[in-house]
């Protein structure tokens, strides 16, 4: 199935305001599940519903016998159609 990237942002930042950043996210997920995520004039509101599929990588990038790159990931994941008892929406503006 094809992907199709509705929102992306990646830029270098202190370690400190990741976790500012991630802990907006866990509190909008433990209260009602809306997220509005902007950057650079892009923005997309989400509606996460109440259960979701979370996935945690990491994940190493490079040669073998190398230097390479160690990637952390985190995904949540849930079907855009998930019904009434786990709604969700999505708005791109």
């Amino acid at each position: 199935m094809p992907e199709e990237v509705l929102f992306a942002d990646e830029r270098h930042q202190q370690r400190s305001a990741i976790a500012d950043y991630l802990r907006t996210v866990a509190d909008k997920l433990d209260g009602d599940g809306q997220l509005n995520l902007e950057a650079g004039g892009e923005s997309v509101s989400l509606d996460v519903p109440a259960e979701v599929e979370f996935e945690v990588k990491v994940e190493r990038e490079g040669p073998a016998d190398g230097n390479g790159e160690i990637g952390f990931e985190l995904e949540l994941e849930w079907p855009e159609n998930a019904g009434s008892e786990g709604d969700s929406s999505l708005s791109i503006r």
